[in-house]
């Protein structure tokens, strides 16, 4: 019997030591409970949903195209990125793989989801493992204006990742929820700025909207949705950004549109489907439909070329977005993962990804 009690107990204390250093976060207490409430329409005093009337089907097929391995078999080529200032009228792009993007604009250093871990997972023993990594790390990146957080799942908010950012970034601009993440990892609260829904922040004349998606949240198997996910558009007198993030189809698209107009640039999520989960992530076709539907000039397609978290093959993502946007005739930008371009260049448009295995 005393065997069997100090058998529990070692699992117990095993199971605790493992939740207290984890990465799971922290959840909001009962008075964030309450101003969310009064900020947010979508959210009941406990989760965060997805407007009904928005809701869309979509495509009924996922029609892959690739017949390669979820990982390629060849090491793929990852370019030197420029990070050299810019003018306040101009904007460089950096992709850095999956959806972690540092977009130079309107003078300011922004990262988009910063994911430099090797495992999508709050354990780094256990989970997606990188299949690429990037030229840079973090100590090499330039100081950063701002870095948006849109919601808190792996591989898009990073326990290690933020903590490294920490001393080099003023600002985390965050959904809702995502404070109390950043709070337990130490991150001064005066550097956190939280945004619902159509809630917006301007920073020495950018305009930084937090917008809607059809996605979900949560850091663990239970409690799911307690904090909020989005889109982001960036707008200044020059050019006018849009992220989409995680999220499926949905009439958010055209309300967005209806809001804030064209866009120049349109950084569209296009991987890591399923029919499983159709409404949580945008076959690649209806990433297209969806970049039409906000009416961009450009897009690029983000969300791959680093994680596995689906069953495709690791390029047939990027395959069928441009096959559908030449189809539409939308102008579409690939870059190498941690390539710099221009938004005023031509478009960097190579297919690259046909080359490997």
């Amino acid at each position: 019997m005393k065997k069997a009690i100090f058998a529990v107990g070692a699992i117990i204390s095993a199971i605790a030591l493992i939740f207290k250093k984890s990465d799971f976060g922290a959840l909001p207490t009962v008075s964030d409970r309450r101003e969310y409430k009064k900020r947010c329409s979508e959210y009941n005093g406990s989760r965060f949903k997805y407007p009904t009337e928005w809701e869309e089907k979509g495509l009924n097929e996922d029609l892959r195209l690739s017949e390669k391995g979820s990982t390629p078999k060849d090491e793929l080529p990852i370019y030197t990125p420029d990070f050299s200032a810019i003018g306040i009228d101009k904007i460089n792009v950096t992709w850095i793989g999956h959806s972690t993007v540092l977009m130079q604009m309107h003078g300011m250093n922004i990262l988009f989801d910063p994911m430099f871990s090797e495992r999508s997972s709050p354990f780094q023993w256990i989970g997606p493992k990188r299949f690429t990594r990037p030229s840079v790390n973090i100590k090499e990146l330039p100081h950063l204006d701002i870095v948006m957080l849109s919601h808190d799942h792996y591989d898009h908010l990073d326990r290690c990742t933020i903590q490294q950012l920490a001393n080099k970034t003023d600002l985390f601009i965050v959904s809702l929820g995502l404070e109390k993440h950043l709070e337990h990892w130490n991150i001064p609260s005066s550097k956190i700025t939280t945004l619902a829904w159509w809630e917006q922040v301007n920073i020495n004349g950018l305009e930084i909207i937090c917008t809607p998606s059809r996605h979900f949240s949560g850091r663990g198997l239970i409690r799911q949705n307690r904090t909020q996910w989005c889109s982001w558009v960036l707008k200044d007198e020059f050019h006018s950004i849009f992220n989409s993030c995680d999220g499926s189809i949905g009439r958010h698209f055209k309300s967005i549109h209806d809001k804030y107009g064209d866009f120049d640039l349109a950084l569209m999520e296009c991987g890591q489907y399923n029919k499983s989960w159709h409404y949580s992530h945008l076959y690649p076709e209806e990433a297209v439909m969806a970049a039409e539907m906000i009416g961009s000039k450009k897009v690029m397609p983000i969300h791959w070329g680093a994680f596995v978290l689906s069953s495709h093959g690791w390029d047939d993502s990027p395959e069928r977005f441009v096959i559908e946007a030449e189809k539409q005739k939308m102008c579409v930008i690939t870059p190498y993962i941690c390539e710099t371009f221009s938004l005023d260049a031509p478009p960097v448009s190579n297919y690259w990804w046909r080359k490997f295995n």
